[in-house]
Order: C-alpha cells, then structure tokens, then sequence
C-alpha cells in the first residue's frame, strides 16, 4: 500500500434519527454529523441517508472508495416499516421495479429490485421520536435492497405502491453491516473492502 492511500480514513457509523447527512453549513436548529464525533477535515458521507432515517452510513476522506461504493455493484438493503400491512401484491410491485418516482422534477422509473416483507418484525430501539401511537392502525416492515439510490428513493417506492414509509433503518452496504452499533456510534476502520 502507497502512503497516499495510508493517508486515507475511513468511518462506519450508524447515524440517529434527526441528523443531516452533512459536516459543513449553518442550517438552523440542525444536528449535523460532525457534531457526532471528530472527523477528519476532508471527511464525506458515501451516499447520504435524509434526516429522518438512520442506519448505516459510510465516511471516508478517499473520492475513489467513495464512487465505488455508490456504484451499482454495491448492493444496499434497507427496513422500512410502514403503514399498514403490506401485500404480496406490494412486494411483487416493488421487485419488478418500473416504479414511477419523482427524481430532480423528472420522472424515474425505478430498476428491479429484492423485496421482501419481514415477519417477525425486526428489533430496534425506540428513536428519539416515536413513529406513532398503536391506535393509529397497524404497521409492518419489508426488506428492500437496492443497487441505485435516487433521493428518498425507498419512500417514494413504497408510497406509490400504498404503503407509505413510516421509519427507514439502512442495515447493509455490500457486505458492511449495522449490526448491533448503537444509535451514534461511530467505529474507525482500516479499509471498506
């Protein structure tokens, strides 16, 4: 290995509810990932997970491991829990892809993908703010795994299908996993792959 690539870092996180995706800009009220732990100048999320989802998050100050990861080699799998329960018939849409999604004011017909409805549901602990109340009908989760990655792409995937996204959890990038990483951590890793 060259010193060049020595001098690279790179960070796994799993990133809370409530974060923007983001080290640098003032936005107002905002918690961004930097206020998390102390990254290295240079420091870039691959790919981004919106404010109100959590999971998995990869960091790295090297451009190259970044645009790997973005790729479409790279498989990444997500739980959405969402309203109501969902169909066979709503899975076998999601797979087949050719979903109509809004990306950039354009519409976006998304590629086929792996779908399945998770039962038992898995096991997280409550966020910082709670889904919603019971009362409010029944919920349930599905698995997704992408190999693209549009804007808020899983949660205009399920609404369109009829089962808006009520809570997203990243779980995997290619073969990195969350794990049992707590809400927050941040773990330090010689290398992605």
């Amino acid at each position: 290995m060259s010193e060049f690539q020595l001098s690279h870092r790179h960070f796994i996180l799993h990133k809370p509810f409530g974060y923007l995706s983001q080290f640098i800009g003032n936005p107002k009220n905002k918690k961004l990932l930097g206020h998390l732990y102390e990254f290295p100048g240079g420091t870039m999320a691959i790919g981004r997970l919106d404010q109100d989802s959590e999971g998995l998050l990869l960091l790295t100050t090297d451009g190259k491991t970044s645009e790997h990861v973005r790729g479409r080699k790279v498989e990444k799998e997500y739980y959405a829990q969402v309203d109501g329960l969902i169909t066979p018939e709503a899975i076998a849409q999601l797979q087949a892809g050719g979903i109509e999604i809004a990306h950039e004011k354009q519409p976006y017909f998304t590629l086929p993908c792996q779908a399945r409805h998770l039962n038992p549901a898995p096991e997280f602990p409550e966020r910082s703010r709670r889904v919603r109340d019971d009362r409010h009908g029944p919920t349930s989760w599905v698995s997704i795994i992408l190999t693209e990655g549009k804007n808020r792409q899983v949660r205009k995937m399920t609404a369109a299908v009829g089962f808006p996204t009520l809570r997203l959890i990243r779980i995997r990038i290619g073969e990195i996993t969350l794990g049992t990483m707590a809400s927050g951590e941040v773990l330090e890793v010689p290398s992605f792959f």
